[in-house]
């Protein structure tokens, strides 16, 4: 009919979200999972719940000068070998450890966590997962999980992989904050067992576990005669909470120095809380090493050196204290289940000494 315009054709369906990647129902449902493996780890300081914009806390009431301590840290490429071992229950205690283990070197208590975590699509099954394990460090670190993020970022990450990062907040009395300052010439160095790689070096033991799986003679999930379990279980085994003995400890003996050993191992790490003036005599040989670090160091050819560069080989954490204390802290130790062992002195230093020295144990020590 003359003057009548042909029908319009139909327009084409607007892309939504969720074709994109981002299913905003599923994430929303999966938050209110979270409420409920958060709400576990809460103290009496979280003035609000999971779900805000953010969370709130207070000081505990004890304290009468608090200085916040904050700090943060990730995973790293150990979760490259979580993904590929399609296992995250252990690297969520991880993400907590390597910050509140920052926390407690300088005598703060932590008080709250916040996690990050994405995926390119979001997995609820391993992001819970995870989810579960940061829960779980929280309650051996006795800090809430205040709250945190979880972001879907379709073609960021391989389907199966996760970004994994926390941040914490400790107090401690500003007049007992620990900083290295009071660390003298015959103070006695006491290490704290590790429980393997904890969550450094991975770059590297990633590279020499894929030499082993290209060549034949690695596999990660077979029992191992010299580990007594799997590699994977030995490399996938989380990073040791060091906060409740440390906190033990502060109550009674003095802590003049506490050290983390994480990235750069006893070298990028014991020398910076020493004073001027001083420097750390690590012995050799004074703690048992765990085997997953000579399998390493054998199948790589790593010098010794390197060695202690790159991983904590046994020692998680390292105490110094004044000498005469020290028998008393390894045994106070020794009651709370931790292996603790005499691993050096602090001595003088002259200005052309390096900071760190690796001597034979005294034969009288």
């Amino acid at each position: 009919m003359a003057g009548k315009h042909p029908p319009k054709a139909p327009a084409p369906s607007a892309p939504s979200y969720a074709a994109a990647g981002v299913d905003l129902d599923r994430d929303e449902a999966f938050i209110q999972e979270v409420k409920e493996i958060a709400r576990s780890t809460f103290r009496p300081e979280v003035l609000s719940s999971i779900g805000g914009f953010a969370g709130i806390f207070k000081a505990p009431d004890r304290f009468e000068d608090p200085v916040f301590v904050a700090g943060a840290d990730g995973v790293g490429t150990k979760l490259k070998l979580a993904a590929e071992l399609g296992r995250f229950d252990t690297v969520g205690i991880d993400c907590v450890a390597m910050v509140v283990n920052d926390l407690i070197v300088q005598g703060a208590e932590p008080l709250v966590f916040l996690d990050y975590l994405a995926m390119g699509d979001l997995d609820p099954e391993r992001a819970a997962e995870a989810l579960r394990g940061i829960s779980e460090g929280c309650r051996r670190a006795g800090c809430a999980l205040l709250g945190g993020e979880t972001a879907t970022m379709p073609g960021m990450y391989k389907a199966g992989e996760l970004e994994l990062v926390g941040f914490g907040v400790g107090v401690v009395e500003r007049s007992r904050v620990i900083d290295g300052s009071s660390i003298g010439e015959g103070d006695a160095l006491i290490g704290l067992a590790s429980g393997g790689a904890h969550s450094n070096g991975y770059s590297l033991i990633r590279r020499i576990v894929d030499a082993g799986i290209k060549a034949g003679n690695l596999d990660l999930r077979a029992e191992d005669e010299t580990l007594n379990t799997s590699w994977a279980a030995a490399l996938l085994a989380p990073t040791r909470i060091y906060v409740k003995p440390i906190l033990n400890l502060l109550k009674d003996f003095t802590l003049n120095g506490i050290v983390h050993i994480t990235g750069g191992g006893f070298e990028g790490n014991l020398p910076r809380i020493l004073p001027k003036g001083v420097r750390a005599r690590l012995h050799r040989g004074s703690w048992p090493r765990p085997a997953i670090f000579d399998l390493l160091q054998r199948r790589a050819e790593i010098s010794d050196e390197e060695m202690h560069r790159v991983f904590n080989c046994g020692i998680g954490m390292v105490l110094i204290v004044p000498r005469e204390q020290a028998p008393d802290v390894c045994e106070r130790l020794q009651g709370l289940g931790e292996r603790s062992y005499r691993i050096g002195e602090v001595e003088r230093k002259a200005p052309d000494d390096a900071p760190l020295l690796w001597a034979e144990a005294p034969q009288n020590d």
